[in-house]
């Protein structure tokens, strides 16, 4: 019994891969203009379908483009955000070759980098090119997922692009928590995190399995002040405060405290 829903959520999920994938093929084709649009449907479906409510508190930068910068903790972070932003992802390159997830990600003109600064600087042209086509990017400056409850350090070589003005304008940065603070209602802690954190060398179907026997998840989206370069000395200065705002969020959306209102 306790396989039963695991295995009808994943044929579910299939499915309506299966259903909107033909569609956005034939958006990027021919209306490209709209090519977020259907991948935010798609990704609304996955966590309703994954039993993943979101909570949204802040306001999201209403410019475009603009680069989001968040932590990064669970396989589910991608349709949490993608759900509630229209925009493309940055993502290790391992990603492209995952069965059908890779595929998807490149409907949604995600950009595959690898964790290592000559890359990263390696695919700023392509990044930049994203942002002045009036694309939001989304970017996960860890390099690798936490376990959702402590941050690791922010790189700041993935802020390089801050440093670059896009369309003649510097590039607009938007600080954003993720955070999931609860399962069937009842807060998570240290000991139970890992039903939804995804970290280390854990394997991805098994994971995704024993998730899928669990209940309904909370996943809150926390919103901070935008900010660019401008504000700053340099790029590891802009780092080091992304971080720390975000540090300081998760804490206090893991113990149920909303943001503090802060000027920056």
């Amino acid at each position: 019994m306790n396989n039963i829903r695991p295995i009808f959520t994943l044929l579910a999920v299939l499915l309506w891969a299966g259903l909107l994938v033909p569609v956005q093929l034939i958006i990027l084709a021919a209306f490209p203009r709209h090519r977020y649009w259907l991948p935010q449907i798609f990704h609304a479906g996955i966590c309703r379908l994954l039993r993943v409510k979101v909570v949204m508190s802040g306001t999201i930068n209403p410019d475009q483009p603009t680069l989001f910068i968040l932590n990064h903790i669970s396989w589910l972070d991608i349709p949490v955000v993608g759900k509630t932003i229209k925009g493309s992802f940055v993502a290790k390159n391992e990603v492209e070759k995952y069965p059908l997830v890779g595929a998807i990600s490149k409907l949604q003109q995600t950009i595959f980098i690898e964790r290592t600064r000559p890359s990263i600087m390696g695919h700023k042209g392509e990044m930049q090119g994203h942002l002045e086509n009036g694309d939001n990017l989304f970017l996960f400056p860890e390099g690798t997922s936490s376990n959702g409850i402590v941050l690791r350090d922010f790189k700041s070589s993935y802020f390089s692009l801050a440093e670059r003005e896009i369309n003649g304008h510097p590039l607009v940065v938007q600080p954003v928590t993720i955070a999931y603070s609860r399962l069937n209602n009842i807060s998570l802690t240290r000991g139970t995190m890992g039903i939804v954190a995804w970290v280390g060398d854990e394997e991805l179907m098994g994971h995704i399995w024993e998730y899928l026997k669990r209940g309904t998840i909370t996943a809150e989206l926390r919103f901070h002040p935008p900010v660019t370069i401008d504000d700053y000395d340099s790029r590891k200065t802009m780092a080091s405060d992304c971080q720390l705002t975000i540090a300081k969020s998760l804490s206090r959306a893991l113990t149920d405290r909303p943001e503090e209102i802060t000027e920056k």
